[in-house]
């Protein structure tokens, strides 16, 4: 077989493959996105369509109004800025402390540091519904059951922001911290000047899954707050479900509708986030 011919054979299984490859990555995508596709397709059914036998992947009616009436049915508005509110305090609550917690662990030396990170660690191995009972009987001291205070404070401050803020931190040049220390900046200059600008990759990943965890939190909010005024936008969702009958599709527009913050915030951060390394990329080259 000449050159040309293995080139050519080459260049054949190369395509193959990548045909292969795609397909595969594309069967799995469809697979992932069909329970999304499922929800908004009910969202726009009646809900005797919902539960009819055989079941329809599409509608033999699209019902566009059901997004206005989930909104309108209930104090959907209501249930939305309490998630805005809890989702974005926990969110700013969390990036602030484990970036001082992260800074704390990653340059400063102190006795024990090592010592009380492992032990800070640990309580990653803790199951957070094992949390549930203490955390209440504390809100519960505090008188701060039913306020946003009880439901945000206890879920603040955690452990996993910290270390993977602590594990970036570490990855920048010491240097920069050092020659900033020769121009007599304090340690918290440091690290509002030139750490934390270095960080945003971490930061926006820390700031996304917060968020997200948050706004899709149901448990924690079930339990602290009571009446609809206060209640958030899962808690909320669960309200179409009397002892008559479930709203099926009231439910799943609803669910569509919460979904929209999440989508924008992932789109803003993935932009900042790959700005930001190749920013980093940039600094490291030169």
């Amino acid at each position: 077989m000449t050159t040309k011919a293995k080139a050519k054979a080459n260049e054949r299984r190369t395509l193959a493959l990548d045909i292969l490859n795609h397909g595969a990555l594309t069967l799995v995508a469809l697979l992932f996105l069909f329970p999304f596709f499922w929800m908004l397709t009910n969202a726009v059914r009646s809900n005797a369509e919902v539960l009819a036998i055989p079941v329809r992947i599409l509608p033999n009616v699209y019902e566009w109004g059901n997004f206005a009436q989930a909104w309108t049915q209930l104090p959907f508005g209501r249930f939305f800025l309490n998630s805005v509110i809890v989702s974005v305090s926990v969110t700013v609550i969390t990036v602030f402390v484990s970036s001082l917690s992260g800074y704390a662990f990653a340059r400063l030396k102190f006795p024990g540091r090592d010592q009380l990170l492992m032990a800070y660690l640990a309580t990653l191995m803790v199951p957070g519904i094992m949390l549930i009972i203490p955390l209440y009987l504390i809100v519960n001291a505090m008188g701060m059951v039913n306020t946003f205070q009880g439901v945000i404070l206890p879920v603040a401050f955690g452990t996993f922001g910290s270390f993977l803020l602590r594990q970036f931190f570490l990855s920048i040049p010491l240097e920069l911290e050092e020659a900033a220390r020769i121009d007599g900046a304090s340690r918290l200059r440091i690290l509002v000047s030139i750490i934390i600008p270095l960080s945003m990759p971490a930061i926006g990943l820390l700031s996304l899954f917060t968020f997200i965890a948050q706004w899709n939190n149901f448990l924690w909010p079930l339990i602290v707050m009571t009446g609809q005024d206060n209640a958030t936008l899962p808690v909320g969702l669960t309200l179409f479900q009397t002892q008559q009958r479930t709203e099926w599709n009231f439910i799943m527009a609803g669910a569509a509708l919460s979904m929209i913050p999440g989508i924008i915030l992932a789109i803003v951060l993935q932009k900042l986030i790959y700005n930001s390394i190749s920013l980093n990329a940039g600094m490291g080259g030169r």
